[in-house]
């Protein structure tokens, strides 16, 4: 089961108050001769003053500090585990006070030698139990992220698989293949050799789709490729009312990024884009890097039309496969503008 993030803050503070309670509940136990008062109040206080210190300090962590192993992290969390233990104490310390000043000290309270024997062993107490708290915090958040890790990987591979599946049913279904072959069928009355050389185009759009899909990331060089055999074979039924522009900068060429999702839009501007205009219109992939950014877009002429009985399926994979590959630092948009329908991709590089 995937763990949400409001799942993730009830189970916190779900520990958070069973484990203060568990280690301040010591208290009732231990053979101290203190009020049945002092008692009850202690255990609230300092259960009270720990969760408040260490729940700022797990805010701390939260915004502060993105990995422990870094060592200006650790430096970070280091600080922090000091100044919580200070902070335990002087909330504890102003709980004592005002005990002290409803109901007036303690009727008998554990004496030390030296007042500052008392301070040190109250401090390395504190800190003890805040360091057993931090192995906890960072063994659950370990095993939360393990297992997020796990299941994203579990959901990729499902995604990817399901992206294969609609390579198959879609970009390369069988009303394109059908079409295809019968529009090579007649250019080989006229051009034996382009029909050959169609027919290789077909066959390696095939190959591509069922192996290049397995991977999570291939060049932008091979993608394009891919790219152009489909406008190719499309070229064949719609002839001169497909216009194919690219604009590539050439040091994006092996840049990795994952496979079809240039050829799905791709394909989608051809389908339901250019195939739907009488004039035709032009598709054009702009591809550029900028401020450590992958930039693609895909222009084609037309509106922004989406059938009611369509899946949106390749739009679908397309964002669910940058979300789990890149998280929230991928983005993709799609809208109309000046009677042409925009792309655009951006995938971080670093």
């Amino acid at each position: 089961m995937q763990i949400t993030s409001r799942n993730r803050n009830r189970l916190f503070w779900l520990l958070q108050i069973a484990g203060w309670g568990m280690v301040n509940s010591t208290i009732f136990i231990v053979p101290y001769d203190f009020s049945t008062t002092y008692i009850i109040y202690s255990f609230f206080g300092a259960s009270i003053a720990g969760i408040l210190a260490t729940s700022l300090y797990r805010t701390v962590l939260l915004k502060k500090i993105d990995s422990i192993w870094e060592k200006k992290n650790i430096i970070k969390a280091i600080g922090g585990f000091f100044m919580t233990a200070v902070l335990y104490y002087l909330l504890a310390y102003c709980s004592e006070i005002f005990y002290d000043s409803i109901w007036g000290k303690t009727p008998a309270e554990i004496k030390f030698d030296e007042e500052e024997v008392t301070w040190a062993v109250s401090i390395f107490s504190i800190a003890f139990t805040i360091l057993a708290w931090m192995a906890i915090y960072f063994t659950i958040k370990f095993l939360l992220k393990s297992n997020q890790n796990r299941l994203e990987s579990l959901e990729l591979n499902a995604t990817l698989r399901e992206a294969q599946l609609y390579t198959l049913k879609g970009q390369v279904n069988p009303h394109f293949m059908f079409n295809s072959l019968n529009n090579i069928r007649g250019l080989m009355l006229e051009d034996v050799d382009k029909s050959r050389e169609m027919i290789t185009k077909l066959s390696e759009m095939l190959q591509y789709a069922l192996v290049k899909n397995t991977v999570d990331a291939i060049p932008l060089k091979e993608e394009l490729e891919m790219v152009e055999n489909y406008i190719a074979l499309s070229k064949i039924q719609m002839e001169d009312r497909l216009h194919y522009v690219e604009e590539i900068a050439p040091d994006t060429l092996q840049t990795p990024i994952p496979p079809m999702i240039i050829q799905l839009l791709v394909e989608n501007a051809a389908k339901h884009g250019i195939a739907n205009l009488k004039d035709g219109g032009t598709i054009s992939v702009k591809i550029k890097k900028e401020d450590q950014n992958l930039f693609i877009t895909v222009t084609n002429t037309g509106k922004l039309q989406i059938a009611k009985d369509s899946t949106q399926l390749g739009l679908k994979n397309i964002r669910q496969r940058l979300r789990l590959l890149y998280g929230e630092k991928a983005t993709f948009s799609l809208e109309e503008k000046e009677g042409a329908v925009i792309a655009n991709i951006k995938i971080p590089l670093s």
